[in-house]
């Protein structure tokens, strides 16, 4: 009798085993579908270059809010702006912050683009330690971001401001470091793995 309880409680113990594995390979079936979601949302966003949100919030400003570079005058004149139109409103007050020493800090509004670029960039960086085929997409559409920021520096009048010189600049820094520590990084992955 106890040769055959032994027997049944072995057989149940391989049936609770065969459903629990059957269980867990339909929880990972399910988990599949998120999981693909979670890479196609990676993929995104190793592809997406992150300097494009501040150099699109500075075309919005500029094209919403930037004012004409000719105007005329009361007498009828064409007069011509000897500054970027969008000058002033770069310069206005964003952010105050009442400081221990008794004096105010402000942030203008262009410093709170800079700033957002600066963390962008920071982020950028980081991406690009990946050797993956999305880094190297990233990498060319922020070569054409760099190139874009270029041409309406040099030819439009709202981008000739020392805030937009600093996002053209730091365009190109993302295409520069981004591509160099890509090289560093794939250089590296293949010393380990071919023992060079």
């Amino acid at each position: 009798m106890a040769g055959k309880a032994s027997k049944d409680t072995r057989i149940a113990l391989a049936g609770a085993a065969v459903a629990k594995m059957e269980r867990d390979q339909k929880r990972r079936a399910g988990n599949g579908e998120t999981q693909k979601q979670g890479s196609f949302m990676r993929l995104i966003f190793g592809i997406f270059p992150l300097l494009v949100i501040p150099v699109v919030l500075y075309n919005l400003m500029a094209m919403a809010f930037g004012g004409p570079v000719q105007a005329i005058d009361a007498s009828g004149q064409l007069l011509q702006a000897q500054a970027a139109p969008m000058a002033n409103l770069l310069n206005e007050r964003f952010l105050g912050l009442p400081m221990i020493s008794g004096v105010e800090w402000v942030l203008t509004k262009g410093d709170a683009i800079v700033l957002l670029a600066v963390i962008f960039l920071f982020l950028e960086i980081l991406k690009s330690t990946s050797t993956g085929t999305a880094t190297i997409v990233n990498h060319g559409i922020s070569l054409l971001i760099f190139i874009l920021c270029l041409v309406q520096f040099l030819l439009m009048p709202n981008f000739a401001t020392s805030t937009f010189f600093i996002l053209t600049a730091m365009t190109l820094l993302d295409v520069l470091a981004g591509v160099i520590v890509t090289i560093v990084s794939a250089r590296r992955d293949f010393g380990v793995a071919g023992d060079v």
